[in-house]
């Protein structure tokens, strides 16, 4: 799968391995639907959500267990998969399953672990932090760059706005284009981060009007958090898109993309 050659591609999954089993079935549903569509297509999940708000939030399976189900995935689907990683010592491991590893925002200037994720060969995608103006991601992406590794792009997921709000700046898609790939992710920028009591909410009714400015503004992918059960999902779930909606959305997003050129 070619990133940044002219198509749109779809990089989409639940938030967080749930189990095996959910994975598989979320991977199959949204696949069927991407290949409808003809939408390259990168499955995606975490092993692991180290930032959760909450010290008693689900988190995930673990690193070992995570990576075999992802291992598992990839073998038996043929996707390519994305998954995030916090340490540098976690990247070596994750590469053995992920075709790409993805730079949590937070984390988006940690030298060691963007380094260690270059030193891998694997594509990188760093999640430009909510606290970074968007010119300032070519550090970052110089940090990938300098172990040789030219296979990384970026992600928009919105900028803090005072408290527990996030807006995007849709600038910031054109600036970092002139960087690197840019992929929009519709469904954390309509969250409110730790609105909820020690859990983050968010605004799902907006991801569609987001991603259409976004394909319209000329992004190269769509990063989209995506759930077939969001009220009973073990994270993020108040701000993903529901399963039924993601087709109609997808076939709104190709019409823009084509009349956008």
């Amino acid at each position: 799968m070619q990133v940044g050659e002219g198509r749109l591609f779809l990089v989409a999954g639940p938030c967080v391995i749930e189990s095996e089993s959910h994975v598989c079935n979320m991977a199959d549903a949204i696949q069927r639907i991407t290949s409808d569509l003809g939408i390259p297509y990168m499955f995606k999940a975490s092993y692991d959500k180290a930032n959760r708000t909450s010290v008693h939030s689900y988190r995930g399976p673990g690193l070992i267990e995570g990576v075999r189900i992802l291992r598992r995935l990839a073998r038996e689907t043929g996707l390519p998969v994305l998954t995030d990683v916090h340490e540098p010592a976690q990247c070596e491991i994750v590469a053995e399953a992920a075709d790409v590893l993805q730079i949590p925002a937070f984390l988006c200037r940690q030298t060691d672990l963007l380094v260690a994720a270059g030193k891998t060969g694997r594509a990188v995608n760093i999640k430009k932090g909510q606290f970074m103006a968007p010119w300032d991601m070519t550090y970052s992406l110089e940090k990938v760059r300098s172990t040789g590794n030219e296979r990384v792009f970026l992600t928009e997921r919105g900028a803090s706005f005072g408290y527990n709000t996030l807006v995007v700046d849709f600038r910031s898609l054109a600036v970092m284009r002139k960087l690197a790939p840019v992929v929009f992710d519709g469904t954390h920028s309509v969250q409110q981060p730790s609105v909820a009591g020690g859990v983050s909410g968010g605004q799902p009714e907006f991801i569609p009007l987001l991603a259409r400015a976004a394909v319209a503004a000329g992004v190269d992918g769509l990063f989209l958090e995506v759930h077939d059960d969001p009220a009973n999902a073990k994270s993020d779930g108040a701000n993903a898109l529901d399963l039924k909606l993601l087709k109609p959305l997808l076939d709104k997003l190709l019409a823009i993309h084509a009349a956008a050129g």
